[in-house]
């Protein structure tokens, strides 16, 4: 049911399952706003990092999420007055927020930030909890999952692509530990939500995921209306 509030299209799944982009995407065709959850999380890691804050510390960790000076302007993220949209993206930032995310303090802190990004006249939301715990009211929610042997394969092409080495039998041990981490926390596990349809991008194109879930919100508001 689309509610007389700014409706939200919820997208949670794993790490390099193209949730992601099928979000972006799907935003752009609606004329949505767009929440990358995860860049959140990355920027409090990469303060972290940065200044050298102890990763396991959850106060202090809850403290940099706080009081993150974060901008997003368009594609351009900036951090401290700093672009950072490239630096978010590194090995070592994804592992230190995926551990950052882990920690319930972190999550509290940043969950009334998320959303603010509820405005009309649609917000597309991707993340790992958008559907579960930052908006359980979203009209639509989409869990969009894919082989861990097709993500490592996506992963593995991006990095090479600039310029990283490392070999796929690495990236799907680390995709493995990740998603096994990530279900198993204690704040907000990752998991479909109650209601939430699932989408398999194993076999599918970017074209085809995005037209899957933009179709989905198109007949929930289209029986709205009559």
């Amino acid at each position: 049911m689309i509610s007389s509030t700014t409706p939200v299209i919820a997208i949670d799944g794993p790490a390099a399952s193209g949730k992601g982009t099928v979000a972006k995407e799907a935003s752009r065709v609606l004329d949505f706003h767009y929440l990358d959850s995860g860049a959140l999380y990355r920027l409090v890691a990469l303060k972290a990092l940065r200044e050298a804050t102890p990763l396991h510390d959850e106060a202090a960790m809850a403290a940099t999420a706080s009081r993150l000076n974060a901008v997003f302007d368009n594609d351009a993220i900036v951090l401290d007055g700093s672009e950072v949209s490239a630096a978010i993206r590194a090995e070592a930032v994804s592992e230190a927020a995926s551990r950052v995310a882990a920690l319930p303090g972190v999550r509290s802190a940043l969950l009334s930030r998320q959303r603010g990004f509820r405005r009309p006249p649609g917000l597309v939301a991707e993340g790992r909890d958008m559907g579960t715990v930052v908006f359980p009211d979203a009209v639509l929610k989409v869990f969009v999952t894919a082989s861990p042997e097709e993500r490592a394969r996506r992963r593995y092409n991006q990095l090479i692509e600039k310029g990283n080495y490392i070999t796929i039998d690495g990236l799907l041990r680390d995709i493995r530990e990740r998603d096994a981490r990530d279900s198993t926390r204690t704040a907000a596990p990752l998991k479909a939500a109650p209601g939430a349809l699932i989408l398999d991008t194993t076999n599918l194109t970017i074209d085809a995921a995005t037209a899957f879930v933009v179709g989905k919100y198109r007949a929930l508001a289209a029986a709205e209306r009559h």
